[in-house]
């Protein structure tokens, strides 16, 4: 379905793909959640909900406590690689 497809137009066909999919088990996972039970079971698959305490940085506050050196001797800088799409408009 996709062999005579450029590598873009592959990658963007994909990527709107999982961005359905993401959407749909968003709304899936929502339902789960609402449900308030912490066991679903299907015939395929069993889903356990849990809770996790997640703790996170304040990145601000900390930098109020930091001078601007021990920022930088505390700051890494790493390449990263990011794919953007933009649809072309076809014309009729």
């Amino acid at each position: 379905m996709l062999d005579n497809l450029s590598t873009a137009d592959k990658y963007a066909t994909i990527k709107a793909r999982i961005d359905e999919l993401e959407a749909e088990l968003k709304v899936v996972r929502d339902q789960i959640i609402a449900s308030g039970t912490e066991t679903v079971t299907g015939e395929f698959a069993d889903i356990k909900v849990t809770l996790t305490e997640r703790t996170s940085f304040d990145q601000t506050l900390a930098k109020s406590f930091l001078t601007a050196e021990q920022i930088n001797a505390c700051t890494k800088k790493s390449v990263v690689t990011t794919l953007r799409v933009k649809a072309k408009v076809g014309e009729v």
